[in-house]
């Protein structure tokens, strides 16, 4: 019996399958290409994040070379993604897991289209001692509350995510207000407009909310957006609404490329279009921004080469061409002036969104954590440059992340598919938002917190905020 077991031993080991890591080494050099021509931190990655390229990519290549199976080789790739300290660099490796069967139960509408809940981040001041929930009908999106802070009512308000897709149940009521067969297949057109009116009655809701945290007696607001891993162009209204300052978005930059050169030509040609339709100031002024556009255009389609960066140079070009903002073409505006234009939102993102300025008009601080990225960012990031709020937690991620479907690039041989930015974002002092956001007021989160523990932490601070924050408002709004 033993020798027969060691026979087949014997057999099965001569049959296997040896990992073979030429073929990963092909998928590295294609990310190598990717890197060198798409990813807008490129730069920042050499000279702020101090990242040796060539290095990190021999030591890559040394790794599957040594790797003994493909998981072994997967890790190798995605430690590269984290040397690289960007959160929007990584691998979507495919699935490997049976595929589900016919009797499976398929998913409802809302679901497939991309909506759950967990999406959303876990509250941190609601979990502080002396936290105090407001009950209103927008709590189940927008939980709030109140801590008393040396007899000030400040109030608290979480914000899990900055998208649509974190509120199932606005899809849910989207369906039956537009009028959307639940068992119908829902296409692009579709999809938007259910997007677009979850967005709007998230928009509305989220007023609601804070103006009922005013009229409980809310003396400064908390808006809560630790671990909130960010969203869409929803943050730059949301932080509209939480002051009554004309805010200016950061500027932002993109790689050059067809990528950004399509979109371009896209709004160029919408820009020229409604300016045909307007008359006087309005139609010079789509005419001049369409010029903006086409000289950006060009930009696009010049090339900048990347290969003094991988020797730790700057190159001859700038590696990014200068976009717009945050916020769209405009860095700010007036929304009254633009409400009822055909064209508001191409100019300025805010206008998706049924919002209005300074809703809540008072001071104002803003909790992060390390899992704040992306939008959640973008927002933080707005409101402390523009002095309109003061920022208390941890530093937190930050940078832009991909336009219009970004730039995916799927490797040949392994079918992973590799995501870097297109584009970057700038804060007020020059420097890209990648490098996070520094809090005003710090915090110790430590990873072992529990809920009650991060609460208590928060809590222990926030009599310091609130202080800064008074001082922040009266210097904001000349208050002596």
């Amino acid at each position: 019996m033993a020798a027969l077991l060691a026979s087949v031993m014997v057999a099965a080991s001569a049959t296997a399958v040896a990992f073979e890591p030429n073929p990963w080494i092909d998928d590295l050099e294609q990310v190598k290409e990717a890197l060198a021509t798409k990813y807008a931190n490129l730069e920042w990655a050499v000279f702020e994040r101090e990242v040796d390229l060539p290095g990190l990519f021999a030591d890559t290549q040394a790794r599957i070379e040594r790797a003994t199976n493909e998981a072994e080789a997967r890790a190798a790739f995605d430690r590269l993604a984290r040397r690289l300290g960007d959160g929007h660099v990584v691998f979507d490796w495919p699935h490997t897991g049976a595929p589900a069967t016919a009797t499976s139960a398929s998913p409802d509408q809302c679901s497939a289209l991309g909506y759950n809940a967990v999406m959303r981040a876990v509250p941190v001041a609601a979990n502080a001692l002396g936290y105090q929930p407001l009950v209103t009908p927008q709590a189940g999106e927008f939980p709030a509350g109140f801590i008393i802070v040396h007899g000030q009512r400040v109030g608290v308000v979480q914000i899990g995510v900055f998208t649509p897709q974190g509120f199932p149940a606005l899809c849910q009521a989207a369906l039956q207000e537009l009028v959307i067969p639940a068992a119908k297949p829902c296409d692009e057109a579709c999809s938007d407009r259910i997007e677009n009116w979850a967005a709007g009655r998230l928009t509305l809701d989220l007023a609601a909310q804070l103006r009922a945290l005013k009229a409980a007696g809310a003396e400064s607001l908390v808006v809560d957006i630790a671990a909130n891993g960010g969203g869409s162009e929803w943050a730059e209204a949301v932080a509209r609404m939480l002051t009554p300052l004309r805010l200016r978005s950061e500027d932002t930059g993109f790689v050059r490329g067809e990528h950004w050169a399509k979109a371009f030509t896209a709004d160029e040609a919408s820009l020229r279009h409604f300016a045909a339709h307007e008359s006087g100031r309005n139609r010079a002024w789509l005419l001049e921004l369409a010029d903006q556009i086409e000289t950006r255009r060009r930009t696009a389609l010049t090339a900048c080469d990347s290969a003094p960066l991988w020797r730790g140079e700057h190159p001859a070009c700038d590696w990014l061409g200068r976009a717009f903002f945050g916020s769209g073409i405009l860095a700010q505006a007036d929304p009254a002036q633009l409400r009822g234009k055909p064209w508001a939102a191409l100019l300025f993102s805010p206008m998706e969104f049924p919002y209005d300025e300074g809703v809540w008009r008072g001071p104002l601080i803003v909790l992060v954590d390390r899992n704040t990225a992306s939008a959640s960012a973008e927002f933080a990031a707005v409101l402390q440059d523009n002095r309109a709020a003061i920022v208390m937690g941890e530093a937190s991620g930050g940078g832009c992340g991909h336009t219009n479907g970004g730039t995916p690039t799927k490797l040949r041989n392994s079918g992973a598919t590799l995501e870097v930015p297109d584009c970057a974002r700038f804060r007020s002092d020059g420097s890209n938002e990648v490098m996070g956001i520094q809090p005003d007021v710090a915090i110790s989160f430590a990873t072992v917190d529990g809920p009650h523990r991060r609460g208590a932490r928060f809590v222990a601070q926030l009599p310091q905020a609130v202080e800064r924050a008074a001082v922040l408002w009266n210097e904001s709004h000349g208050v002596k």
